[in-house]
């Protein structure tokens, strides 16, 4: 390969190819002619200068080859479809800045970084006006502005040995790369052909050959995506069900299936986080919170500003000797008297034909008549509508230069100040509602408007103009001639002189978004068109195109005030007619003959492609072309750009003028030509590593990253200029320090309008020395513009306050920012011109958002790349990490009124989640550099611990207990009832017809009942069956099957009656066997179970052929159905030999996926019934309601045990039957009255989420809770308040009483031990380390201990690690006789202010949430409850949330209840809510779809199956970020 470095000489192509050429590039890059198209033009004009060479696509010879035999023959074999070779945006060439941004990204061509999956369906984009192509117009008033064309370049490629194979294909990189030297182009000159010693790009069969060094990183996407909709993996869509214990997943319990596509992208994220990004930063931590975040430390090697204090700069004086009419009005007056024929204003259609010439005398007579008709004509209560300085609103088209003219001078000469607006397009534009704030704060009362433009504002119903969102009510007049009055011939206008007050307001959107009015006073107005008139030379009867917008800024300046103050001659170019044709004003000046041009560098660019057959234009009239944005530094190469093409038709080089103006300040400065006087021109080559920073460095080494700026001239005549510290006291700067520039001269605005505050700290800054001295008795301006005086005192400016973006200390300006993502080859992958850069506060400091529209042909994998490539250009141009990246569909974002993006609405989107993007890219974790250092532990209470009486090194040790049982009844009672198949013979014996249990359906009918006779009888038949027809012994192990009911109750007693131990199992959902069936075996397969009882019909499911599928059915034990058994009596009811035995199993799922199943002794279960019957004051007299399912835990206790031990009546409410009929529960509460009632957390949120709205149905349906004195929650989970308050509020209508809702505690070891802490239990806190007692309200791990207490696991499947030590802990020290079980949940206790029965202060039990689902980040514990409340929070479209650690990343999964397409707003919300209340960078953001976060019976979130579901691809998301 070493010959492949030879230089390859450069062909030198003739002047008319490279134009050609030039024309084809800006052709394909407007999107005029097809890919295909170009090149085979380009193809053609290159042919003869090309020998060919064998198997290469002509369009790739840019260059002469030395033929080699290692170039043709590599070349060959990988001939691939040619990339296009240059397909960049012009507008925004600079040709060091490409190469430096190819060079950067030449760096990281290893970096593989995740690519996002996202389901199908979301790729397809449902309207149909995303694939019109956008308006291609890009640019803005202000916002497009940003353009840094490279000159069209003529050197063709040198390429260079140091060049690295593969940079080309890292970038696709532009062909037509000149060289580095930026040249300035001399009039005559060429850019010099030298070879430089930058890397430039290789084209061609060189790039190709080496396509494999920069393959894609593997798509591990392919098989997630193209799963059809319809084929969705059903993985625990019903909810309720623990997912499927299918073997792979089980095995991976606490790891992973490897293989999986997932993971392997997060370890993809993972190495990508693993490089070093920048040297870390000195961490510190401070517990007070605004110091909480890391402060960013100055780095010590930073440049600072070396220079000596600038000094006030002086412009010449205004002019003394010349004849300056008094005021503007006055010229108006003399011109339109003197001179009525004269023209004033040529108006143009959108073909370029002049459809109407206004003359200074109908300027003149029109003004008068609408003056006239404003004063006289407009009445409201028979008062005049109107009094001189009343504000008017001028809503003219941009296409209708010539009213808008007539209505200015019109509003000036009535003494009215006219208000120029855009004309609202619908009733909600962008923006429309800042603009509306304007015109109310402003009081305007009327707008004046054209025919025309009336005819085509959007109508209310009376045919009205509507009114717009937040615009005051306004009267619509319109000033065509018919509808004004003449004004009597004695009539004179009220205008006087030019004074201090206001001429007009110019509105000015800042960058949040709010619209401000800068007021403009005669005098400034005034002042303003004798300086331009002075600084550009301007002579009467001259003639102007203008192509910007005439209502405001340089083209009001310049088109219409100054123009009419020298009785020049105005072409006004539409901004239509530059859409169709973009060549027009070129036309126009070379027709008209004008001596002055006013346009943007867009403008510029556009024109470029009029050399199309255009041999014939000539620009040898202009003396002036003033580019208005000049103070943009990326206009510079539009100039250079332009004069290269068209110094051969005429233009010379000095009349490129380039300008800066501000709202507030107006024209600061404006570049002269030789012969008024101006000096040379200059550039600068800054360094923008230094420019961060706020210091001008030239760049001497030819560095990467450099900003090229020309100057805008000189101080405007009779001006004082200087440049001041951006933030804090404004200080002057330094030589070499870049700061805000400002302005003191009459020529500037004097107010924000009604807004005295800001309008004090812009304009009325008095600058000072760095002593402290202010530098003038006037106080200055300041403009906006940041910038810094350079040699032969030119201006020079860097960028706008407004752009400005301060990341940790350094200052990035966002169109710096946009320059290098357009480098990075974005024809292929988004719109050129249509890219939005500001800045988020996230965490306390400005993060970089950049959104761009994509194309809608370019594929996902190609958008990605490019996205990652734009990360990594800015990384390396600039030092600064991009936060969010966001791709919308094309059309999508807001529009400023002249083509460009509304940044701030765009802004507002994003942060509202209303951006809908199409791809999204994350990097918190290189951005995010200051959060706070993991916190160090606090010393805890140890063992070393000195304990005195009940305290524990000073504080109260954190224990509890509920009341004593012993006093609390007749001890041989309660020996009496030991067993629970005794009470119920008792019952039965003493009160057979007292009924127990009532089950409702969905309809509140009661289904089944049962009476204490009823229940023993069925028992006993259940018992004979499983002696007889099962063959069971004593101790033999059952599994119940039933659904919700009295059949389960009877089948539970049925098993105590033979001495066998039952194990409740809920029944498979006979519509997702695969994944519920499997856990049913495995309850039965692990608790042992000889038999099965159920129903005849979950009998036939079980053994069907659809279970055959999901489980091995042959391996069932013994099936019985207890439908049909016959009556019969046991000869003896069983009798335990002693309390300790074990009376039945408790299976159930944890919320980390574990199942485990607890031992309850009969003295265990007959304490847990005598402790509930207390704490609730449970008699037989009593009814309570039940809304909980029955398998396990307390609600297994409440349906089945409490209400034989207690007697009272328990009316069943299964939960399922809820999603019927949803006021179900309530309904039966109320028409039971029911004094207790136990829900779960699933019940409640049905209820608040369904009934919320219906609660006054209800009550004239009858319901009415005031009966309730207790509702409980049951779970097994921290209390979630914010549920229980909205219940209560919500169903306070109803007479549910305020302190009614309380929430239960129980857990494995313990299924209940807060109804309030119950009789009989004594909590206490413990380290979960050193497992000594902890201090009142310190967070460690609860132990309990009670009667109740189960006796140990039975078998923990998925972890057989789970110990013993769960049942018989003992503390470290103090206490250490008590065993304890620990619960596995962390809380603390707290003493309250509440006295309990005794007298007491009342200890209250907090929990926390499970030890086994906390996160460990950043060394400290989150509890995901937490996290996921905050992201709920965060939009309205999240359903539901869990989030789960994977590899020290932070996986947050986020249902989406609304469109697909609206699931990427999420991802930016999610991240920032996130980083803003939890300090954590999230890592994974996975979108889907309502439903498939797992949730057990109780209503809990199974995030472990979650997890295992995501790693092995079984989610179907609609989509996963990776966040970088």
């Amino acid at each position: 390969m070493a010959d492949r470095g030879c230089a390859l000489e450069a062909v030198p192509l003739p002047a008319e190819v490279r134009e050609s050429l030039a024309e084809l590039e800006l052709e394909l890059s407007e999107g005029d002619i097809t890919q295909k198209g170009y090149e085979k033009k380009r193809a053609k004009l290159l042919a003869r200068y090309i020998p060919l060479i064998q198997g290469v696509d002509p369009s790739l010879q840019a260059e002469n080859r030395i033929p080699g035999p290692s170039q043709t023959t590599a070349a060959a074999p990988k001939q691939q479809k040619p990339r296009p070779t240059n397909s960049r945006d012009e507008r925004f060439r600079s040709d060091v800045h490409t190469e430096a941004v190819q060079a950067a990204l030449a760096k990281y061509k290893e970096r593989k970084m995740p690519m996002p999956s996202k389901r199908r369906s979301v790729l397809v984009h449902s309207s149909v006006e995303t694939y019109t192509p956008p308006d291609t117009s890009s640019a803005s008033e202000d916002e497009g502005s940003l353009r840094r064309p490279g000159r069209l370049t003529s050197t063709p490629l040198q390429s260079h040995s140091n060049v690295e194979p593969w940079l080309d294909r890292v970038i696709q990189g532009s062909s037509t790369s000149s060289s580095a030297s930026s040249t300035s182009s001399h009039p005559g000159g060429r850019p010099a052909a030298a070879p430089s010693a930058t890397a430039a790009t290789l084209t061609g069969p060189v790039a190709h050959a080496h396509i494999d060094l920069h393959s894609a990183p593997p798509d591990v996407t392919t098989g997630l995506v193209e799963l059809p909709h319809c084929e969705r993996p059903q993985l625990a869509s019903v909810r309720g069900v623990p997912r499927g214990y299918s073997g792979s997943v089980l095995e991976t319990a606490g790891g992973v299936p490897v293989n999986s596509r997932v993971s392997s992208k997060i370890q993809q994220l993972l190495n990508t986080l693993k490089r070093p990004k920048r040297p870390p930063l000195k961490e510190f931590f401070v517990d007070d919170f605004e110091e909480l975040l890391e402060v960013q430390q100055p780095d010590p090697n930073q440049p600072k500003p070396e220079g000596s204090q600038t000094a006030v700069l002086k412009g010449e004086p205004l002019a003394v000797g010349t004849t300056w009419p008094p005021s503007l009005l006055a010229a108006l007056q003399r011109w339109g008297t003197t001179q009525p024929k004269a023209p004033c204003l040529t108006a143009l259609d959108t073909a370029g034909k002049a459809i109407y010439t206004l003359t200074y005398g109908k300027l003149w007579s029109r003004s008068l008549k609408l003056a006239y008709t404003l004063l006289n004509k407009l009445t409201s209560k028979n008062e005049p509508l109107l009094k001189p300085g009343d504000r008017v609103a001028l809503v003219f088209p941009n296409s209708d230069p010539v009213m808008f003219m007539v209505g200015f001078y019109g509003c000036l000469l009535a003494e009215l100040v006219p208000v120029p607006i855009e004309v609202p397009l619908t009733r909600k534009d962008a923006g429309s509602q800042q603009v509306g704030f304007l015109l109310g704060s402003c009081g305007v009362a009327l707008a004046l408007t054209t025919d025309a433009c009336q005819k085509g504002l959007p109508k209310a119903q009376t045919g009205e103009v509507a009114a717009f969102k937040g615009w005051p009510p306004l009267a619509w007049l319109v000033i065509d001639g018919k509808h004004l009055t003449k004004p009597p011939k004695d009539w004179h206008p009220p205008a006087r002189d030019a004074g201090a007050g206001t001429a007009y307001i110019e509105y000015k959107t800042s960058k949040e978004g709010s619209t401000v009015g800068v007021t403009v006073s005669h005098a400034s107005l005034l002042a303003q068109c004798r300086a331009l008139t002075q600084a550009c030379g301007y002579s009467e009867a001259e003639t102007l195109t203008n192509v910007l917008d005439f209502k405001r800024d340089a083209g009001l300046w310049h088109g219409v005030l100054t123009s009419v103050m020298n009785r020049m001659h105005v072409v006004s170019i539409p901004y239509a007619l530059m859409k169709v044709n973009p060549l027009s004003w070129i036309q126009k000046v070379c027709s008209y003959k004008a001596r002055a041009a006013l346009v943007k560098s867009r403008d510029m660019h556009w024109s470029l492609l009029a050399q199309r057959g255009q041999r014939d234009v000539s620009l040898s009239s202009l003396r002036m072309l003033i580019v208005a944005d000049g103070a943009n530094p990326w206009s510079i190469s539009s100039c250079d750009a332009f004069l290269n093409v068209f110094q051969s038709r005429g233009l010379r080089p000095e009349v490129i003028c380039p300008c800066a103006s501000s709202p507030e300040a107006l024209t600061v400065a404006i570049r002269r030509p030789p012969d008024l006087g101006g000096p040379p021109p200059r550039k600068a080559v800054l360094s923008m590593s230094g420019l961060s920073f706020g210091v001008i460095r030239v760049d001497t080494e030819e560095k990467l990253s450099v900003l090229t700026v020309q100057d805008v001239g000189q101080v405007l005549p009779g001006a004082d200029v200087c440049v001041v510290k951006v933030e804090g006291t404004p200080y002057l700067c330094k030589t070499d320090e870049v700061g805000e520039i400002c302005v003191n001269s009459s020529a500037t605005g004097t107010a924000y309008y009604g807004l005295l505050g800001i309008t004090k700290s812009v304009f009325e800054t008095v600058p000072v020395t760095a002593g402290g001295a202010p530098v003038s008795d006037r106080p200055f301006t300041r403009t906006g513009l940041l910038g810094f005086i350079g040699p032969d005192n030119l201006v020079f400016v860097v960028g706008k306050l407004d752009g400005l973006m301060v990341v940790g200390v350094r200052r990035h300006n966002a169109d710096d920012i946009v320059a290098t993502a357009l480098a990075v080859e974005p024809m292929k992958f988004v719109y050129r011109g249509r890219i939005a850069v500001f800045s988020v506060t996230v965490l306390h400091d400005d993060r970089i958002v950049l959104v761009a529209e994509q194309r809608p042909d370019a594929s996902e994998e190609d958008s990605f790349q490019w996205m990652s490539r734009v990360l990594q250009a800015i990384d390396s141009i600039h030092q600064v990490g991009v936060y969010c990246l966001a791709l919308v569909p094309a059309n999508t974002l807001p529009k400023a009124p002249l083509g460009g993006i509304h940044i701030s609405e765009t802004k507002q989107r994003f942060l509202e989640g209303m951006l809908h993007p199409c791809n999204v890219l994350m990097c918190p974790h290189t951005c995010v550099t200051n959060l706070p250092k993991p916190r160090q532990k606090q010393p805890e209470v140890g063992p070393a611990s000195m304990i005195v009486g009940n305290l524990v090194a000073g504080k109260r040790i954190a224990q509890a207990s509920g009341r004593e049982l012993a006093h609390l009844e007749d001890s041989d009672q309660a020996r009496k009832f030991l067993f629970l198949p005794d009470v119920l013979q008792w019952r039965a014996h003493t009160t057979p017809d007292h009924p127990l249990f009532l089950l409702l359906n969905a309809k509140g009918t009661v289904t089944s009942t049962a009476t204490c006779v009823q229940l023993h009888k069925r028992a006993e038949r259940v018992a004979a069956a499983l002696m007889e027809k099962a063959r069971l012994s004593v101790g033999d192990h059952v599994a119940l099957v039933y659904p919700p009911g009295v059949d389960l109750i009877a089948a539970f007693y049925g098993c105590l009656y033979c001495g066998c131990v039952p194990v409740t199992v809920r029944p498979p959902h006979p519509q997702n066997l695969a994944t519920t069936l499997p856990t049913v075996k495995m309850i039965v397969e692990v608790s042992k179970s000889a038999c099965v009882l159920t129903t005849q019909a979950i009998m036939r499911l079980l053994k069907s052929k659809d279970a055959a599928a999901a489980v091995d059915v042959r391996t069932w034990p013994t099936i019985l159905d207890t439908d049909d058994i016959p009556k019969k009596k046991v000869a003896s009811i069983f009798r335990p030999p002693s309390p300790d035995l074990l009376a039945y199993l408790d299976f159930s799922v944890s919320t980390t996926g574990i199942l485990a199943g607890v031992k309850m002794s009969h003295a265990a279960t007959s304490a847990l019934c005598r402790s509930i019957k207390l704490q609730c004051e449970l008699y037989p007299s009593r009814q309570i309601a039940i809304c909980l399912d029955p398998y396990c835990g307390l609600g297994f206790a409440l349906w089945c045990l409490c209400s034989v031990y207690s007697g009272h009546q328990s009316v069943l409410v299964p939960p399922l039957e809820l999603e019927s009929n949803v006021s179900l529960w309530l309904s039966a509460v109320s028409q039971y009255k029911a004094r207790v009632t136990f829900c779960s957390y699933s019940v409640m949120e049905m209820c608040t989420k369904g009934l919320g709205a219906q609660t006054g149905v209800l009550r004239t349906k009858g319901v009415n809770l005031s009966c309730v004195r207790t509702c409980m929650v049951v779970a097994e989970e921290r209390p979630r308040i914010a549920l229980t308050q909205s219940f209560s509020k919500l169903f306070k209508d109803l007479g549910l009483p305020a302190r009614a809702v309380s929430t239960t505690f129980g857990c494995r070891v313990n299924v209940a031990i807060c109804l309030q802490i119950l009789p009989g239990v004594k909590v206490i806190i413990a380290h979960t380390e050193t497992k000594g007692p902890l201090g009142d309200s310190h967070l460690g791990e609860i132990w309990v201990s009670s009667p109740h207490n189960a006796t140990g696991y039975y078998t923990v499947y998925g972890e057989e690690a789970l110990h013993a030590d769960h049942f018989s802990a003992r503390l470290s020290f103090g206490d250490t006789q008590t065993i304890w079980a620990r619960t596995g949940y962390l809380g603390f206790l707290r003493r309250t202010e509440l006295t309990d029965a005794s007298g007491e202060r009342h200890d209250a039990l907090y929990v926390v949430g499970s030890l086994d689902e906390t996160l460990e980040l950043r060394g400290m514990r989150y509890h995901p409850i937490d996290i996921e409340t905050s992201v709920v929070r965060a939009h309205r479209s999240i359903a539901e949330c869990a989030v789960f650690t994977w590899t020290n990343l932070l996986v947050v999964v986020v249902e989406l209840d609304g469109l697909e397409q609206d699931a990427l707003d999420l991802v930016a919300l999610v991240t920032n809510v996130v980083l803003e209340e939890h300090h954590l960078v999230v890592g994974v953001v996975v979108i889907v779809d309502p439903g498939v976060i797992p949730i057990n019976s109780r209503g809990e979130k199974q995030r472990m199956h979650l997890r295992d579901g995501f790693l092995a691809d079984q989610l179907d998301p609609i989509y996963v970020a990776y966040n970088m």
